[in-house]
């Protein structure tokens, strides 16, 4: 009887060019192979269905791994993730923070404005924003732009071969096209697909519902017009409006925070005791590449940037009672998944005091020059008085003249246009639930 060792048979399979990777499933193979099959039938079983378990390792109910890729040794596993990323928000942070777990490097591909606009309807956020937002997110490696809405094979190819791409990353929502088909389709069917989970709680239309909600008209025929929007973009599970003891409306988002979640965006350290901190603070509501880029700024004039992110009763007494969009722990991990982020604070105050100043070890206090307030040297009860009399304030030009105000503008002006998305939206994932007989990797 012919004994074959683990060893043994892993060396056979990289000399026949069986490159599987360290999967479980290549081992209990190889202990099956060692123990049970003999002479010449271990070379023909180990040849034949090898290839295919070998290939299918990891793989769970997806189609076998193609025998003619194979992936180079000692080379970093690449992923590659894609999406519109428009209204960017913590949903799609932690999308990404997902995907790069699930390999060393992560690749997105950025769906283009007129992509978007066939499979979708106009983007709120221009192509050079989003591209921006997604550059800045702390678990992305490299951004491909105007990349297409569906994997094509021509596309799956370029990825493969010029990006050395292993894996295409994807949601458990469905990607569905015009035409009702599943975007991801053959990235399926040639077993280089890999699946993570959707944060609940949070959408890009969601949010557009928030938006418009945020925008109370008078007339009783734009109150019926309003409450249609509000079925449209809420769906019935996106948030809820309750009476605050002012009669204003409070927006109650089905986000819950856990201290887990707040860790898995946390950098996890604090600064070094010499470092020089940087100090911006703000609403951050629908974080954008406005916020993005004033934080690139502050974060090149020291070593550490520590954000404060104010409270939505401070968010709501400055700037009205149907702001924030967000509420606070959206806010902050928002912040958080920023690459030029290093700490945040959640919950800060809004006057900067020498205690602050102080138990932080604040070296600047910064502000940007475009912001929804910047009277604040003129009012009675400055925030920024102290920082000022310490000579540690400084203002920054704003690198983009971008606002929340800006982005709640480009929703209500053409929101006949985002009802009509989401309409064609609903209607696509309806066709898909209806059936597929093609490869879905549930």
């Amino acid at each position: 009887m012919l004994k074959l060792s683990l060893l043994d048979l892993e060396n056979f399979n990289n000399k026949m060019g069986f490159d599987a990777g360290p999967s479980e499933n290549a081992r209990s193979w190889a202990r099956f192979v060692a123990t049970c099959l003999v002479g010449g039938v271990v070379v023909a079983v180990g040849i034949g269905v090898g290839v295919s378990m070998l290939g299918s390792s990891e793989r769970g109910p997806h189609l076998p791994l193609p025998i003619r890729w194979r992936r180079k040794k000692n080379r970093p596993v690449r992923v590659y993730m894609d999406g519109c990323f428009d209204m960017m928000h913590y949903g799609h942070c932690n999308a990404l923070r997902q995907a790069r777990a699930l390999g060393d490097q992560l690749v997105v591909g950025v769906v283009s404005d007129a992509e978007i606009i066939v499979n979708k309807g106009p983007p709120v956020t221009p192509l050079n924003e989003r591209m921006i937002m997604v550059k800045a997110v702390k678990w992305v490696d490299e951004v491909i732009p105007d990349a297409p809405y569906a994997i094509t094979e021509e596309f799956m190819k370029k990825l493969f071969d010029e990006y050395d791409i292993d894996y295409i990353i994807h949601g458990d929502d469905p990607c569905v096209l015009p035409d009702g088909t599943d975007a991801y389709a053959l990235a399926k069917k040639a077993g280089r697909y890999k699946q993570i989970k959707r944060t609940e709680g949070v959408s890009s239309t969601d949010i557009v519902g928030r938006m418009l909600l945020c925008v109370r008209e008078r007339s009783v025929t734009e109150n019926r017009n309003h409450s249609s929007l509000q079925r449209q973009f809420s769906h019935g599970h996106g948030q809820k409006l309750e009476d605050g003891g002012s009669g204003s409306g409070t927006r109650v988002s089905h986000f819950l925070p856990t201290s887990r979640r707040i860790v898995q965006f946390s950098n996890g350290k604090g600064p070094q005791s010499d470092a020089r901190i940087i100090y911006i603070d703000g609403a951050f509501d629908l974080f954008h590449a406005g916020h993005v880029e004033i934080l690139r700024l502050a974060r090149e004039l020291g070593d550490f940037l520590l954000v404060g992110i104010h409270t939505d009763q401070t968010v709501s007494a400055s700037r009205g009672a149907h702001r924030p969009i967000m509420n606070l722990h959206e806010r902050s991990l928002s912040v958080l998944g920023c690459r030029y982020v290093d700490e945040v604070i959640i919950g800060a105050p809004w006057e900067i005091t020498k205690d602050v100043i102080t138990t932080f070890n604040i070296s600047l206090v910064v502000h940007g020059t475009v912001a929804e307030n910047n009277n604040f040297e003129k009012e009675t009860g400055n925030p920024y008085e102290v920082p000022i009399s310490m000579g540690i304030f400084k203002v920054l030009e704003s690198p983009l003249d971008i606002t929340t105000s800006t982005i709640i503008r480009r929703i209500v002006s053409n929101h006949e246009a985002y009802q009509k998305r989401n309409e064609k939206k609903a209607a696509s994932e309806k066709k898909y639930y209806e059936g597929k007989s093609y490869v879905t990797g549930d």
